[in-house]
């Protein structure tokens, strides 16, 4: 259960949007915005005073870039968390998020409801990639390394082998036959790996297994090819190089 004290602070530039979101947020009776910043300096002064839980911010404002607001807030408050919410996701920009430390990055045309799973998920200690995101994270991953296959000491071996084959796209039912092993019981082993690892869908599962060695790079590539072929990316490019949102 989400602590009812569960404190954010929103840096944005756009006063409509720190408006909406802090609108949208208030409407939940565990989540309370104490505190907004129009620049990522003044988001850092503001979570120094304020001790949030959660800074949601964007990557580009005035005076500078939001990787510097999430390396200083890093500074500010080691248990602090940040969510990244922005309307790029261009690989360097989402890698540059993910190196500077951010627990998850969502983008603004998310529904209120995904917005409020990633608030929730992050102030649970997890981490949240919209799914366009962790697509692209794990594209970026294979396209740089194809691991020697390895267990991870994280997971035991029925969760290595569902894993794998979530990893690969398949369903409970058809994981099940495969093994032969109860439905109930794949469920059981996918719940265990979403909590323990700290994952929140199949895309950040094929993350956690390419990581670990788990599965070819090439076969979790080629899955994402076969069930993406005409899909046109909801990721928007930045209009100029150098500039980020």
């Amino acid at each position: 259960m989400i602590d009812p004290s569960a404190r954010i602070v929103l840096v944005e530039d756009h006063a409509i949007l720190r408006e909406g979101l802090r609108a949208l947020i208030e409407l939940e009776p565990d989540l309370k915005v104490v505190g907004e910043a129009s620049t990522g300096a003044e988001g850092v002064r503001v979570a120094r005073t304020a001790s949030p839980t959660l800074v949601i911010t964007d990557l580009a404002m005035p005076g500078g870039s939001g990787l510097r607001t999430i390396d200083a807030l890093r500074a500010a408050g080691p248990d602090l968390r940040v969510l990244v919410l922005t309307a790029y996701c261009t690989d360097e920009d989402i890698g540059a998020a993910w190196s500077a430390g951010a627990d998850g990055y969502v983008l603004k045309d998310a529904s209120r409801a995904e917005l409020l799973q990633a608030i929730r998920c992050i102030i649970a200690g997890q981490k949240y990639f919209s799914e366009p995101v962790s697509v692209r994270l794990m594209s970026g991953y294979v396209r740089r390394h194809d691991p020697a296959s390895r267990a991870s000491p994280r997971i035991t071996q029925p969760e290595r082998e569902v894993l794998t084959r979530i990893a690969l796209g398949e369903s409970n039912r058809r994981i099940a036959a495969a093994l032969r092993v109860p439905v109930n019981t794949v469920a059981m082993h996918r719940a265990n790996l979403l909590r323990n690892a700290e994952l929140h869908n199949s895309a950040a599962v094929a993350l956690f297994a390419l990581r670990n060695g788990l599965l070819p790079a090439r076969d979790v590539e080629q899955n994402f090819s076969n069930e993406r072929p005409a899909a046109r990316s909801p990721c928007r490019q930045r209009r100029q190089r150098g500039q980020l949102h």
